[in-house]
Protein backbone atom coordinates (compact mmCIF):
# COMPACT_ATOMS: atom_id res chain seq x y z
CA UNK A 1 0.00 0.00 0.00
CA UNK A 2 1.57 3.30 -1.03
CA UNK A 3 0.37 6.02 1.45
CA UNK A 4 0.37 9.98 0.63
CA UNK A 5 0.08 13.34 2.09
CA UNK A 6 -1.28 16.06 0.13
CA UNK A 7 -1.26 19.76 0.98
CA UNK A 8 -2.70 21.79 -1.42
CA UNK A 9 -2.35 25.21 -0.40
CA UNK A 10 -3.73 28.45 -1.50
CA UNK A 11 -4.36 30.60 -4.32
CA UNK A 12 -3.61 28.16 -7.68
CA UNK A 13 -2.32 25.52 -5.63
CA UNK A 14 -5.46 23.22 -5.22
CA UNK A 15 -5.63 23.71 -8.87
CA UNK A 16 -2.56 22.64 -10.04
CA UNK A 17 -2.08 20.03 -7.13
CA UNK A 18 -5.12 18.54 -8.45
CA UNK A 19 -4.56 17.80 -11.97
CA UNK A 20 -1.79 16.20 -10.29
CA UNK A 21 -3.24 14.07 -8.57
CA UNK A 22 -5.81 12.99 -11.16
CA UNK A 23 -2.91 11.70 -13.53
CA UNK A 24 -1.40 9.67 -10.44
CA UNK A 25 -4.69 8.24 -9.41
CA UNK A 26 -4.79 7.62 -13.26
CA UNK A 27 -2.03 5.26 -13.29
CA UNK A 28 -2.43 3.54 -10.14
CA UNK A 29 -6.23 2.77 -10.85
CA UNK A 30 -5.16 1.29 -14.98
CA UNK A 31 -2.28 -0.50 -13.00
CA UNK A 32 -4.53 -1.59 -9.72
CA UNK A 33 -1.49 -0.36 -7.61
CA UNK A 34 -3.04 0.00 -3.81
CA UNK A 35 -2.64 3.46 -2.47
CA UNK A 36 -4.52 6.04 -0.09
CA UNK A 37 -3.83 9.67 -0.17
CA UNK A 38 -4.41 11.85 2.77
CA UNK A 39 -4.99 15.48 2.65
CA UNK A 40 -5.20 18.43 4.65
CA UNK A 41 -5.23 22.11 5.11
CA UNK A 42 -1.49 23.91 4.93
CA UNK A 43 -0.41 27.81 4.64
CA UNK A 44 -3.04 30.20 5.05
CA UNK A 45 -5.86 28.20 4.44
CA UNK A 46 -4.65 26.19 8.20
CA UNK A 47 -4.50 29.78 9.18
CA UNK A 48 -8.07 30.37 8.47
CA UNK A 49 -9.27 27.12 9.96
CA UNK A 50 -6.93 26.61 12.74
CA UNK A 51 -4.97 30.04 13.11
CA UNK A 52 -1.51 28.35 12.94
CA UNK A 53 0.07 27.65 8.85
CA UNK A 54 0.44 24.23 9.35
CA UNK A 55 -1.07 21.79 12.37
CA UNK A 56 0.35 18.63 14.34
CA UNK A 57 -1.87 16.41 12.30
CA UNK A 58 -0.94 18.11 8.69
CA UNK A 59 3.39 17.08 10.37
CA UNK A 60 2.18 13.52 11.27
CA UNK A 61 0.24 13.47 8.42
CA UNK A 62 3.46 14.50 6.35
CA UNK A 63 5.49 11.68 8.65
CA UNK A 64 3.61 8.52 8.32
CA UNK A 65 3.62 9.26 4.34
CA UNK A 66 5.84 7.64 1.53
CA UNK A 67 5.49 10.91 -0.26
CA UNK A 68 4.21 14.62 -0.27
CA UNK A 69 2.01 16.33 -2.72
CA UNK A 70 2.60 20.20 -2.07
CA UNK A 71 0.78 22.76 -4.02
CA UNK A 72 1.54 26.51 -3.25
CA UNK A 73 1.08 28.57 -0.19
CA UNK A 74 0.81 32.02 0.49
CA UNK A 75 -1.20 35.31 -1.19
CA UNK A 76 -1.66 39.13 0.57
CA UNK A 77 -4.23 38.55 2.00
CA UNK A 78 -1.66 36.65 5.25
CA UNK A 79 1.57 39.36 4.77
CA UNK A 80 0.23 41.20 7.63
CA UNK A 81 0.49 38.52 9.97
CA UNK A 82 3.75 37.94 11.88
CA UNK A 83 6.48 35.69 9.94
CA UNK A 84 6.17 33.18 12.50
CA UNK A 85 2.17 32.65 11.24
CA UNK A 86 2.79 33.08 7.66
CA UNK A 87 1.93 30.57 5.13
CA UNK A 88 5.02 29.95 4.05
CA UNK A 89 6.33 29.28 7.58
CA UNK A 90 4.42 25.95 6.99
CA UNK A 91 6.42 25.25 3.99
CA UNK A 92 9.91 25.70 5.71
CA UNK A 93 8.40 23.44 8.83
CA UNK A 94 7.52 20.78 6.49
CA UNK A 95 11.54 21.01 4.83
CA UNK A 96 13.16 21.12 8.53
CA UNK A 97 10.96 18.66 10.37
CA UNK A 98 11.35 16.02 7.75
CA UNK A 99 15.04 16.93 7.45
CA UNK A 100 14.60 17.32 3.53
CA UNK A 101 18.06 19.00 3.10
CA UNK A 102 17.76 18.44 -0.94
CA UNK A 103 16.36 20.26 -3.17
CA UNK A 104 16.29 19.37 -7.07
CA UNK A 105 14.70 21.51 -9.58
CA UNK A 106 15.17 20.77 -13.08
CA UNK A 107 15.24 23.31 -15.61
CA UNK A 108 14.71 22.23 -19.50
CA UNK A 109 13.38 23.97 -22.66
CA UNK A 110 11.50 21.90 -24.89
CA UNK A 111 11.68 22.77 -28.49
CA UNK A 112 8.09 24.01 -29.02
CA UNK A 113 8.58 26.49 -26.03
CA UNK A 114 11.17 28.06 -27.12
CA UNK A 115 9.13 31.27 -28.20
CA UNK A 116 7.92 31.40 -24.56
CA UNK A 117 11.51 31.72 -23.43
CA UNK A 118 12.18 35.76 -23.40
CA UNK A 119 15.89 34.96 -24.49
CA UNK A 120 17.03 34.29 -27.99
CA UNK A 121 16.34 30.46 -29.56
CA UNK A 122 20.11 30.23 -30.09
CA UNK A 123 20.92 30.88 -26.51
CA UNK A 124 18.16 28.95 -24.96
CA UNK A 125 18.15 25.93 -27.25
CA UNK A 126 19.47 22.50 -25.98
CA UNK A 127 19.44 23.85 -21.93
CA UNK A 128 18.79 21.08 -20.03
CA UNK A 129 20.70 21.58 -16.14
CA UNK A 130 19.51 20.21 -12.69
CA UNK A 131 20.30 22.97 -9.90
CA UNK A 132 20.63 20.96 -6.39
CA UNK A 133 19.76 23.32 -3.69
CA UNK A 134 21.23 22.74 -0.10
CA UNK A 135 17.41 23.17 1.83
CA UNK A 136 17.53 23.06 5.31
CA UNK A 137 20.59 25.21 6.38
CA UNK A 138 21.99 28.37 5.59
CA UNK A 139 20.41 31.71 6.11
CA UNK A 140 16.99 30.74 6.39
CA UNK A 141 17.14 28.73 9.16
CA UNK A 142 20.43 29.91 10.82
CA UNK A 143 20.24 31.66 14.60
CA UNK A 144 19.94 34.60 15.82
CA UNK A 145 17.63 35.81 13.65
CA UNK A 146 14.80 38.63 14.15
CA UNK A 147 14.01 41.87 14.45
CA UNK A 148 15.46 43.70 17.94
CA UNK A 149 14.86 47.07 20.24
CA UNK A 150 18.01 49.19 20.09
CA UNK A 151 19.52 51.23 23.16
CA UNK A 152 19.19 54.25 20.82
CA UNK A 153 15.53 53.39 19.71
CA UNK A 154 16.68 51.78 16.67
CA UNK A 155 15.49 48.46 15.42
CA UNK A 156 17.71 46.04 13.76
CA UNK A 157 17.14 42.95 12.20
CA UNK A 158 19.16 39.75 11.78
CA UNK A 159 19.72 36.70 9.63
CA UNK A 160 22.53 34.36 10.15
CA UNK A 161 24.35 32.50 7.31
CA UNK A 162 25.61 29.56 8.86
CA UNK A 163 26.81 26.20 7.20
CA UNK A 164 28.48 23.07 8.96
CA UNK A 165 31.10 20.73 6.82
CA UNK A 166 28.27 17.52 7.37
CA UNK A 167 25.37 20.42 5.55
CA UNK A 168 27.67 20.52 2.74
CA UNK A 169 29.48 17.64 2.11
CA UNK A 170 26.06 15.61 1.91
CA UNK A 171 24.61 18.15 -0.85
CA UNK A 172 27.69 17.93 -2.51
CA UNK A 173 27.31 14.30 -2.66
CA UNK A 174 23.68 14.33 -4.25
CA UNK A 175 24.98 16.74 -6.60
CA UNK A 176 28.18 14.58 -7.74
CA UNK A 177 26.12 11.77 -7.93
CA UNK A 178 23.23 12.98 -9.76
CA UNK A 179 26.28 14.06 -12.25
CA UNK A 180 27.19 11.26 -12.89
CA UNK A 181 24.21 10.17 -14.63
CA UNK A 182 24.02 13.09 -16.70
CA UNK A 183 26.79 14.93 -18.54
CA UNK A 184 29.60 14.40 -15.38
CA UNK A 185 30.08 18.21 -14.52
CA UNK A 186 29.28 20.12 -11.10
CA UNK A 187 29.18 23.83 -10.94
CA UNK A 188 29.67 24.45 -7.26
CA UNK A 189 28.20 28.59 -6.64
CA UNK A 190 28.99 30.45 -3.79
CA UNK A 191 30.19 33.99 -2.52
CA UNK A 192 33.35 33.24 -1.09
CA UNK A 193 35.24 36.25 -1.98
CA UNK A 194 33.12 38.22 0.77
CA UNK A 195 31.71 35.80 2.72
CA UNK A 196 33.82 33.39 4.86
CA UNK A 197 30.76 30.50 5.52
CA UNK A 198 30.53 30.28 1.57
CA UNK A 199 34.59 30.01 1.62
CA UNK A 200 33.96 26.86 3.91
CA UNK A 201 31.09 26.02 1.03
CA UNK A 202 33.92 25.75 -1.41
CA UNK A 203 36.56 24.10 0.49
CA UNK A 204 34.12 21.49 1.42
CA UNK A 205 33.20 20.84 -1.94
CA UNK A 206 36.25 20.43 -3.45
CA UNK A 207 37.46 17.90 -0.51
CA UNK A 208 34.46 16.01 -1.80
CA UNK A 209 34.67 16.04 -5.27
CA UNK A 210 38.09 13.57 -4.44
CA UNK A 211 35.94 10.62 -4.36
CA UNK A 212 34.15 11.70 -7.57
CA UNK A 213 37.00 11.80 -10.21
CA UNK A 214 34.86 10.86 -13.28
CA UNK A 215 33.20 14.16 -12.29
CA UNK A 216 34.18 17.92 -13.60
CA UNK A 217 33.93 20.25 -10.78
CA UNK A 218 34.28 24.05 -11.33
CA UNK A 219 33.18 27.12 -9.16
CA UNK A 220 31.81 30.24 -9.75
CA UNK A 221 30.42 33.42 -7.84
CA UNK A 222 26.89 33.35 -7.48
CA UNK A 223 26.64 37.32 -8.87
CA UNK A 224 28.28 35.54 -12.26
CA UNK A 225 26.41 32.84 -12.15
CA UNK A 226 23.36 34.73 -12.58
CA UNK A 227 24.62 36.40 -15.72
CA UNK A 228 25.89 33.10 -16.86
CA UNK A 229 22.55 31.61 -16.78
CA UNK A 230 20.77 34.42 -19.40
CA UNK A 231 24.32 34.44 -21.37
CA UNK A 232 24.57 30.67 -22.09
CA UNK A 233 22.60 28.42 -20.02
CA UNK A 234 23.08 25.69 -22.26
CA UNK A 235 26.63 25.00 -21.05
CA UNK A 236 25.34 24.39 -17.33
CA UNK A 237 24.48 20.63 -16.48
CA UNK A 238 24.38 20.30 -12.48
CA UNK A 239 24.66 23.21 -10.05
CA UNK A 240 25.09 22.76 -6.47
CA UNK A 241 24.50 25.91 -4.29
CA UNK A 242 23.12 27.20 -0.93
CA UNK A 243 19.61 27.40 0.52
CA UNK A 244 19.14 31.26 -0.78
CA UNK A 245 21.20 30.94 -3.94
CA UNK A 246 19.45 27.87 -5.18
CA UNK A 247 16.47 29.72 -4.69
CA UNK A 248 17.02 33.01 -6.47
CA UNK A 249 19.31 30.63 -9.30
CA UNK A 250 16.50 28.46 -9.88
CA UNK A 251 13.41 30.80 -10.12
CA UNK A 252 15.73 32.61 -12.74
CA UNK A 253 16.23 29.68 -14.84
CA UNK A 254 12.59 29.69 -14.83
CA UNK A 255 12.56 32.33 -17.57
CA UNK A 256 15.29 30.09 -19.54
CA UNK A 257 12.58 27.19 -19.90
CA UNK A 258 10.05 30.07 -20.77
CA UNK A 259 7.47 29.98 -17.70
CA UNK A 260 7.88 28.91 -13.88
CA UNK A 261 4.99 26.89 -14.54
CA UNK A 262 6.59 24.87 -15.99
CA UNK A 263 9.54 23.48 -13.55
CA UNK A 264 9.37 20.63 -11.18
CA UNK A 265 10.95 20.52 -7.99
CA UNK A 266 12.00 17.60 -5.61
CA UNK A 267 12.99 18.09 -2.02
CA UNK A 268 14.48 14.72 -0.44
CA UNK A 269 15.94 13.29 2.73
CA UNK A 270 16.74 9.96 1.41
CA UNK A 271 13.53 8.14 -0.61
CA UNK A 272 11.72 10.60 1.79
CA UNK A 273 10.52 13.16 -0.43
CA UNK A 274 7.79 16.41 -0.80
CA UNK A 275 7.45 17.23 -4.33
CA UNK A 276 5.70 20.79 -5.39
CA UNK A 277 6.13 22.82 -8.68
CA UNK A 278 8.53 25.87 -7.70
CA UNK A 279 5.93 28.59 -8.63
CA UNK A 280 3.97 30.65 -6.08
CA UNK A 281 0.67 30.76 -5.02
CA UNK A 282 -0.84 33.54 -7.71
CA UNK A 283 -3.99 35.00 -6.64
CA UNK A 284 -4.72 37.10 -8.94
CA UNK A 285 -5.48 33.93 -11.25
CA UNK A 286 -7.10 31.47 -8.47
CA UNK A 287 -9.93 29.65 -9.19
CA UNK A 288 -9.56 30.59 -12.85
CA UNK A 289 -8.98 28.01 -14.91
CA UNK A 290 -5.55 29.41 -16.16
CA UNK A 291 -3.11 28.20 -14.08
CA UNK A 292 -0.49 25.67 -15.91
CA UNK A 293 -0.45 22.39 -14.23
CA UNK A 294 2.26 20.87 -15.80
CA UNK A 295 5.05 21.59 -13.49
CA UNK A 296 2.90 20.14 -10.39
CA UNK A 297 2.43 16.92 -12.89
CA UNK A 298 5.94 17.02 -13.87
CA UNK A 299 6.86 17.05 -10.06
CA UNK A 300 4.77 14.31 -9.36
CA UNK A 301 6.78 12.33 -12.31
CA UNK A 302 9.54 13.03 -9.86
CA UNK A 303 7.80 11.30 -6.61
CA UNK A 304 7.48 8.29 -8.72
CA UNK A 305 11.03 8.45 -9.71
CA UNK A 306 12.49 9.06 -6.22
CA UNK A 307 10.74 8.22 -3.29
CA UNK A 308 8.48 5.20 -4.94
CA UNK A 309 11.23 3.58 -7.91
CA UNK A 310 8.52 3.76 -10.41
CA UNK A 311 10.56 5.17 -12.57
CA UNK A 312 8.44 3.41 -16.15
CA UNK A 313 5.51 5.47 -14.54
CA UNK A 314 7.23 8.72 -14.47
CA UNK A 315 8.64 8.24 -17.91
CA UNK A 316 5.10 7.77 -18.96
CA UNK A 317 3.96 10.96 -17.50
CA UNK A 318 7.02 13.35 -19.08
CA UNK A 319 6.26 12.26 -22.76
CA UNK A 320 2.76 12.38 -22.46
CA UNK A 321 3.77 16.10 -20.67
CA UNK A 322 6.10 16.46 -24.01
CA UNK A 323 3.18 14.88 -26.26
CA UNK A 324 0.88 17.38 -25.16
CA UNK A 325 2.93 20.42 -25.72
CA UNK A 326 3.89 19.21 -28.99
CA UNK A 327 0.63 18.68 -29.58
CA UNK A 328 -0.15 22.62 -28.86
CA UNK A 329 -1.85 22.90 -25.72
CA UNK A 330 -1.11 26.05 -23.93
CA UNK A 331 -1.94 27.73 -20.91
CA UNK A 332 -1.46 31.64 -20.99
CA UNK A 333 1.83 31.90 -19.63
CA UNK A 334 3.25 29.86 -22.35
CA UNK A 335 1.09 30.35 -24.92
CA UNK A 336 1.59 32.08 -28.28
CA UNK A 337 0.43 33.08 -31.72
CA UNK A 338 2.52 30.54 -32.99
CA UNK A 339 0.97 27.96 -35.91
CA UNK A 340 -1.02 24.86 -34.74
CA UNK A 341 -1.62 26.22 -30.44
CA UNK A 342 -4.06 26.41 -28.82
CA UNK A 343 -4.91 28.87 -25.71
CA UNK A 344 -6.41 26.22 -22.84
CA UNK A 345 -7.24 25.96 -19.16
CA UNK A 346 -5.77 23.86 -16.48
CA UNK A 347 -8.15 21.39 -16.11
CA UNK A 348 -8.08 21.16 -20.01
CA UNK A 349 -4.09 20.44 -19.88
CA UNK A 350 -4.47 17.92 -17.18
CA UNK A 351 -7.11 16.24 -19.31
CA UNK A 352 -5.10 15.94 -21.93
CA UNK A 353 -2.26 14.36 -20.02
CA UNK A 354 -4.20 11.60 -18.95
CA UNK A 355 -5.67 11.68 -23.03
CA UNK A 356 -1.74 10.67 -24.02
CA UNK A 357 -1.49 8.00 -21.23
CA UNK A 358 -4.64 6.05 -22.23
CA UNK A 359 -3.39 6.43 -25.64
CA UNK A 360 0.28 5.10 -24.47
CA UNK A 361 -1.43 2.15 -22.77
CA UNK A 362 -3.55 1.09 -25.00
CA UNK A 363 -0.97 0.26 -27.94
Amino acid sequence: MIKLALFAGDGIGPEVAGEAVDVLKFLFDYSSIRYEIEEDLIGGASYDEYKKPVTERALKIAKEADAVIFGAVGGPRWESLPIELRPEKALLTLRYDLELYANLRPAKIYEELIDASPLKKDIVRGTDMMIVRELTGGIYFGQPRGVFNMEDGQRKGINTLVYTTKEIERIAKIAFEIARKRRKKVLSVDKANVLECTELWRQTVSEVSKSYPDVELSNMYVDNCSMQLIKQPKSFDVIVTTNMFGDILSDESSMVAGSIGMLPSASLNGKKGMYEPIHGSAPDIAGQNKANPLAAILSVAMMLRFSLDMDNFAQAIEKAVEKVIQNGFRTADIYSNASGTKLVGTKEIGEAVIEELKNNKNK
